[in-house]
């Protein structure tokens, strides 16, 4: 298993930024795939961007391509997602999510969820 904890939600307004950390454990990250995830209450989960703890190109959502950033810290196991150019949009419940290389984010493992709100 690969727990993981959100931290860093928060209130911030419109244009200002955010960071987000997933702190996950386990002896065998590397095999794994990072992911942010946000949803709306309901709407459907939109995939934010996910990065691999071995390296790699990150993969980005459209809609937040330009404006936010995932990074990790292997020597911390915790995965980052700075925000910045915050909109309203961008208001939901960010989860983070460890998938298991091979597999798809419906297998992984999520965290409880980070609750950001944008202000216009």
């Amino acid at each position: 298993q690969v727990p993981v904890a959100e931290s860093g939600g928060g209130l911030v307004q419109a244009g200002g930024s955010l960071r987000l950390s997933c702190a996950a454990s386990g002896r065998t990250l590397s095999r794994y795939m990072m992911g942010w995830f946000r949803q709306v209450s309901g709407k459907e989960r939109e995939f934010v961007a996910s990065i691999r703890w071995s390296g790699g190109t990150p993969a980005y959502g459209d809609s937040v391509k330009g404006r936010f950033t995932i990074s990790r810290d292997n020597a911390k196991n915790t995965v980052y997602l700075q925000m910045n150019s915050l909109k309203p949009e961008d208001t939901a419940v960010y989860y983070c999510a460890a998938a298991f290389l091979g597999t798809g984010w419906d297998t992984a493992y999520w965290g409880q969820g980070t609750q950001v709100i944008v202000s216009s």
